[in-house]
């Protein structure tokens, strides 16, 4: 894909890349695993990382067992917005930096998450991070999520740019693969689960942290001012 001297815009993941979600949702569902009884490599979790519900439901199920994955879900779901839903979740080291950088650029922001709408706006809210971004697009907001491209398509439209000309920063495989696919310039900044050979083989730009992203936004910004 083309690098660009800069975005005209750019689209955010949320959970794991952000917020530091990923591991509090990883450590309640342990936590209501071992309350069932239920012991489960973490491998299959990580298979779930950046996926919508249903697309987790469907995962865990296939390993669980319907009847298994259900007693337990209700005490991971439980745990899990009891604490995203009152307390804020970290932000992720160098998100204010990148954000408040894309801000004094005048970069207009969106959000593109597999999480629905009403909660990624509490999480927001809780965290301080709501009002960078013009239009949030959860999962509950399309009708195919991430790794579809749909999830990038509208948020792009939303902001009103070409896919072409936005930046996609991600966490997760099932995130850049979707943003890939939608056409924009990725930045992966892996969370829990480091790149797989797949998704390397794509060709984008995979960085060690938000900084790293922020470093890089800024060079192109400085090449357009000397141009």
């Amino acid at each position: 894909m083309t690098d660009l001297v800069v975005p005209r815009a750019i689209v955010f993941d949320m959970d794991g890349l952000l917020l530091d979600t990923e591991r509090l949702a990883r450590t309640t569902f342990e936590v209501a695993c071992e309350r069932h009884g239920v012991i489960v490599d973490r491998t299959l979790y990580h298979r779930c990382v950046g996926t919508s519900v249903d697309d987790t439901r469907e995962i865990l199920r296939g390993a669980l067992g319907v009847a298994q994955y259900d007693r337990i879900s209700r005490d991971w779901a439980g745990l899990y917005e009891a604490h995203v839903t009152t307390r804020a979740v970290a932000v992720k080291d160098g998100a204010i930096e990148l954000l408040d950088l894309a801000r004094r650029l005048d970069l207009p922001m969106a959000l593109a998450t597999s999480t629905r709408t009403d909660l990624a706006n509490t999480k927001l809210r809780l965290a301080g991070l709501d009002g960078y971004f013009s239009h949030i697009v959860g999962g509950d907001a399309v009708t195919r999520t991430k790794p579809h491209p749909e999830p990038y398509l509208t948020a792009t439209r939303a902001i009103g740019f070409l896919a072409h000309e936005c930046w996609a920063v991600e966490d997760s495989d099932i995130g850049v693969r979707a943003a890939h696919a939608a056409g924009l310039f990725v930045c992966q900044v892996p969370d829990l689960v480091q790149p797989s050979a797949a998704a390397r083989a794509l060709g984008h730009t995979i960085v060690d942290s938000l900084h790293d992203v922020a470093r890089l936004l800024a060079d192109r910004a400085a090449r357009r001012t000397v141009t």
